[in-house]
This record gives structure tokens, sequence and C-alpha cells, in this order.
């Protein structure tokens, strides 16, 4: 039987002490891209010993001062049982008791960082502990034996379940088997599970001697968590270019595929980035911009809210065309499978609306619908798609997996401060106007006025104001000087 060709590649490029970046492609086109500044570490997956800070009843959550400059937010649902300071007699909302009634202010906790901190939010945090291995997650304080529902080959299913249920495990521990255990030999499973074990060891045991608050459990980096999460079977080139970090990912590499050599190598080239060198780089930096152009000439315009992400389809060239049911049609498919793609891409989490062309045709919105959960489904974080509302506007909820490009390397402009527009030049122009008139009235010995504004606004007074500045000048009898800051 002849192998199955591996068509995708693997790109890790470093800054030494500074950034790390990741991507991977297939037959040239990227399909996935994280970075991470040093400086800006993620947190996702870090342990810490923490404090509760306070109890909200109106929220049925806690703060946790786990040492970072916002507490962290832990939902009573994400609190293990054995943080109850005392079994509950009945009182419950629903499944669980009133936080009140089983946490104080001051108690330590472990906490798990489940959603990086964003904007002006705390992280959310989770009492319920995971470690990722390879081919398995352990789960400290949950009895489970589960396997991950993208392995969907059912003897593969029947073989996996078989080997998690010979594992074991201290009591209250669980595991998770992972997609990448699939065809992997018992010996490899047992290997990582072994790894696992040691590891809560180590942070139990760190987890009862350091002080509060403190971090007791890091996720390594990114390159590392590379070969660990993103390095799979189809994948045929690890590229690396630089020399430590290319000796470090084949060590670890070689314990996942070491039969493969020759598979981490070395980007030497000191004229062209590796980005230029496999012309990815301005794929990279469109994934910064707002618009993304369509194949047929339509596009998608990209919003970020502090409530959710809007993506609107616009039809772009086909506005005049005969047949626009056909043409709306094809715009929504490529729009579905460019939306998956950049949703990827850029890490959006959280609620996604997209506003499709409108269809009239109910089987063409079935097949917008078909098309976008099929995109989806290659897409590492879990997900939930709708289906398309009468007003032609479908609902995505996605996990975030990190630290997105856009979040790690943009800020919000001092100018419009986030919102995307900015008072126009004259309207700032009449408000220096004001601000001097008021300088004029309120005197004083000096004989001239001095405003100093940004050049542009400056340019703008002395060439469109300039016989209203006179005007208030010979008014007052004072000199007014306009000067750049």
């Amino acid at each position: 039987m002849a192998t199955k060709k591996r068509k995708r590649k693997m790109f890790i490029s470093v800054l030494p002490g500074e950034e790390v970046e990741v991507a991977v492609s297939e037959d040239g086109a990227l399909q996935e891209y994280y970075v991470e500044m040093t400086h800006q570490a993620k947190t996702r997956g870090n342990i810490y010993k923490g404090k509760i800070h306070n109890v909200d009843p109106s929220l049925q959550a806690a703060f946790i001062n786990y040492g970072a400059e916002r507490n962290g937010f832990l939902q009573i649902d994400e609190v293990h049982p054995e943080y109850y300071l005392e079994e509950p007699n009945g009182e419950r909302r629903g499944k669980y008791p009133p936080i009140q009634k089983v946490l104080k202010k001051g108690q330590e906790v472990l906490v798990q960082v489940v959603k990086e901190p964003t904007g002006n939010k705390g992280a959310f945090v989770t009492s319920y502990l995971s470690l990722p291995g390879r081919y398995f997650v352990l789960t400290p304080g949950r009895e489970q034996k589960g396997i991950s529902r993208k392995v969907e080959e059912e003897e593969e299913r029947k073989r996996l379940k078989e080997i998690a249920a010979g594992v074991k495990l201290d009591e209250g521990i669980g595991v998770i088997v992972r997609t990448a255990s699939i065809g992997q030999s018992k010996a490899a499973l047992e290997r990582d599970i072994s790894y696992l074990k040691r590891l809560w060891k180590e942070v139990r045991a760190r987890g009862t001697s350091v002080s509060t608050p403190n971090m007791i459990y890091q996720e390594p980096d990114l390159s590392a968590r590379a070969v660990r999460d993103y390095l799979t079977d189809d994948v045929a080139e690890v590229w690396v270019d630089d020399k430590e970090t290319a000796e470090r990912v084949t060590e670890m590499a070689a314990l996942v595929f070491p039969r493969r050599q020759g598979l981490v190598r070395l980007h030497p080239d000191t004229d062209h980035s590796m980005w230029e060198r496999f012309s990815l780089r301005k794929q990279i930096d469109q994934l910064h911009g707002r618009d993304v152009t369509l194949p047929s000439g339509g596009r998608l315009v990209i919003d970020h809210t502090e409530a959710l992400t809007a993506v609107d389809v616009n039809s772009g060239k086909i506005g005049g065309e005969t047949n626009f049911k056909e043409m709306a049609l094809k715009t929504n498919l490529e729009a579905a499978v460019e939306v998956a793609n950049q949703l990827r891409l850029r890490d959006i989490g959280g609620q996604v609306v997209i506003d499709f062309i409108e269809l009239k045709d109910r089987k063409h919105v079935a097949e917008v619908e078909k098309v976008m959960k099929a995109a989806m489904k290659n897409d590492r974080a879990r997900h939930d798609v709708g289906k398309i509302s009468r007003f032609g506007l479908m609902e995505i909820v996605r996990q975030r997996m990190g630290s997105s490009a856009m979040s790690v390397s943009t800020e919000l402009c001092p100018c419009c401060h986030g919102s995307g527009t900015r008072r126009n030049l004259e309207w700032q122009a009449l408000q220096t106007l004001r601000e001097l008139y008021r300088l004029l009235r309120k005197g004083g010995g000096a004989d001239a006025v001095i405003y100093r504004a940004t050049p542009e606004l400056a340019f703008y007074l002395l060439n469109h104001k300039r016989q209203r500045l006179r005007a208030m000048e010979e008014h007052y009898g004072k000199a007014i000087q306009i000067l750049p800051e």
C-alpha cells in the first residue's frame, strides 16, 4: 500500500528572548498561525495557587487573587466540591449550592486559567485541573476515562478505550485520550501517561509547599507546544530559523516520530526570512486587515466589539449580475469557507455573527449552513455553529485557543480610542476657536495667546480659519499664535 503523501509544513520562527511565531501551511496556503511574545506570554493552561479575594452572591462567582494584574473569575460550576468548606444542606440553585455557603474570603485554592484576560476582564479560571500530554490529558479530581470526539473510526475508538481502561491511576484521577493517539502503539501511550503521572505528583507537591499567590505549573512555550499539539503525521517538514530552538524541537520530534529522520530542518538563509522564502509573508500580513477578498470578487469585513465579532459578507461586483441568486449563493459559499479560515487563523473567540447575503431559496440556505459546518470541522477549537436566521444572520460560538496575532501585536488607536472613527478637522478647529475665545476673554498681561495643536490641525486652522483668527485678534487686540506640537 502506497504511503499517503504529506502536504503540510510547519514553520517555527524565533526572535530569541522576544517572540515565537508558528505557522502551518498546506500546498503553500496558510492554515494555522500562532504568535507569542515573551513579555506577553500566554497564561492559559497555567496552574496557580491563589486566594479568594471576595465572593459575589449575585454573580455566583468568586474572584481569585492568583498574582495577575486583575483577579481571576471563578464561577460556582467551576468550583470542585473538595473546596466546599461545608457540605450544603440541600440548599441548591439547580445543580450547585449557593457559592457564599461553600466558599469564603481568604480561602486558598488551586486554579487553572481557562480563558486569557481580555480588555478590562480578568482571566476565567477553574479549579478542575487538567494536564495535557502528547496523547492524553490527565484530569485530577475527575475519575473519567474519555476519548476525543474527533477519533471517529469505531475500531480505533475501541482499541484506545481498552488501553485507557487498563491505565492504572490514583483514586480521583481520570484521563482523556487525545486525537494524536490515533495509530500509536500501546508502549508510546503508556510512556505518555507515566510522564503525566510524574508531572501531577510534582504539581501537587509544589501546591502544598509554596506561598500564595504563586504559579505552580507553567505551560511550555509556543515552540514546544507546537510539537506537542500541532505536529501530526501529515506534516512533511518542520522548518526552524533559530539553531538552539531547532535542536530542541528535533529532540522533541524524535520522541514523537522516532523513525522520521530529517523531519526538522534549519533555515540558515540570512538574505531572506523564512516567511519570504516560503511565500507566507503576504498571507500573514493580511491577518491584520479588516477586509478579506473572496475569489468571486466579494469580500468579508471583520469588525471586533466588546461583546462579539461581526463579519459582513459583501457582494462586491455581483451587484449588477442578471442571475443574482446564483452569484449570491456562490459568494456566500466562498464566504463560509473563508470565515472558518479567518476564525482559525486570527484565533477569534467568543460569539461571532455573520451577515450573509440574503438568500430566498431555503435549499441555498441549507447548502451554506452545510458548507459552514464542514469548513469548521477541522478547527481545533471547540465551537458551535448555528443556523441562518430569517434575517440572514448566522451565530457561531468558538473557543479562543490562545493569544491571537491581533491581540499581541496591535493597540488602540490614540486618536479614535478604538472606535474606528475620530472627530473631523472642522469639528476640532471649532473646539480650538472656542478655547481661543475663552483665553482671549480671560485677558491677562501677555500680548499674545499661544495655542499648540497637532501639525495637521495647525495647518487646517491657518489655512481654513485664517479670517476668523484675524477678526478675533482685531477684536481683542492680541495676537494669536498657533504652534505645532
